[in-house]
């Protein structure tokens, strides 16, 4: 025979604390002391809990879940970012409902509607740019939002991340300085994605500081993939119209296209420099290692844990966005036009 499910009461009596205690911990974790959250939760393991979030929520109780939408999560690029706002989260009494929209914000629009289905207590989603229907439907519902990874002063909802035209612009104007006048550039499909507008719109404006014009057949384009960057860049070498310098929307890109490179027997940077951004895990660890713009996921990650979570608990309150600033990481896959650096 089955023994009986552990209730609330049981909770409490082997936590040694009162039962409105194991409550206040679970909806409002924030008033109840670290130690004690700590017996608390040993007694759950130990007994083998699961809270009926469903009764709760029908008595207007919080969730403790806050829905977060990503574009994607096939590759590294928001890989630090999740991780980083999934524990910092999960430190404030929250989790996260995790979903992906692959560049669709369409899709975005029907996830959010879903995770709102689950009475989320707030929603994170990437970027800027959101359907008109998105913002609508959770302004209507009265959902704490946070927007991440991109930083603008007047946006639908607050938000915490990097100015990715910035961005752009110092990895143009790094490849400017070193006098490269013969460039191409690597970027994703701009359509739904505001991070590679930006990014894009600041590599221009930097290279037409330094005189610089792009031509069309420069300006490449291809999805967020390795082997698609690899593609991409072995068709341009192909036309023996080769650049100087070839600047990447991410390091993804720039990871791929160092590739290619490497296949055709081109030397990095002595023939041709390349540039990334993201610094993503394993950027420094590349042969020669990647020139790219440092995007601080972590800080970005945590930061807009905390803000979403002050939503949360006071709905009340005048909140604030945060702008954290990229920084460009100068190392081996770049020089000075015409320098040999072996």
């Amino acid at each position: 025979m089955k023994d009986k499910k552990s209730d609330i009461v049981a909770v409490a009596k082997a936590a040694r604390v009162s039962p409105s205690t194991v409550s206040r911990s679970f909806n409002h974790p924030e008033l109840v002391k670290a130690s004690t959250r700590k017996k608390i939760d040993t007694a759950v393991r130990r007994l083998g809990y699961i809270r009926n979030r469903a009764a709760q929520t029908i008595h207007g109780i919080r969730s403790g879940t806050v829905g977060s939408i990503v574009p994607t999560i096939d590759h590294t690029i928001f890989a630090e970012l999740i991780q980083s706002f999934s524990d910092s989260i999960e430190d404030l009494g929250f989790t996260i409902l995790l979903a992906s929209h692959g560049y669709d914000l369409q899709r975005e629009y029907a996830l959010t509607r879903k995770m709102l289905e689950h009475r989320v207590d707030g929603m994170a989603l990437i970027g800027t740019q959101h359907e008109a229907e998105t913002v609508h439907l959770l302004h209507s519902q009265s959902i704490p939002t946070v927007l991440l990874w991109n930083y603008a002063e007047q946006t639908s909802f607050p938000c915490v991340g990097s100015d990715n035209y910035r961005a752009g612009w110092l990895v143009g104007d790094h490849i400017g300085r070193l006098k490269h006048r013969n460039v191409a550039a690597l970027f994703p499909p701009v359509n739904g994605n505001d991070r590679a507008a930006q990014r894009r719109a600041g590599v221009l404006a930097a290279l037409a500081d330094h005189g610089v014009a792009l031509p069309a057949h420069r300006l490449l384009e291809t999805p967020y993939s390795v082997d698609a960057a690899k593609v991409a860049i072995m068709r341009l070498l192909a036309t023996g119209d080769r650049p100087s310098a070839l600047i990447c929307g991410n390091d993804v890109l720039a990871w791929g296209a160092l590739h290619a490179l490497n296949r055709a027997n081109v030397r990095v940077p002595d023939e041709i420099s390349v540039a990334g951004i993201g610094d993503f895990k394993g950027s420094r660890e590349f042969e020669p290692a990647l020139t790219t713009v440092r995007i601080p996921a972590r800080q970005i990650g945590e930061k807009a844990a905390t803000l979403i979570a002050d939503q949360i608990v006071n709905p009340n309150a005048t909140l604030m966005g945060e702008l954290v600033v990229p920084e460009l990481m100068i190392r081996e896959t770049c020089a000075p036009f015409g320098a040999r650096v072996g």
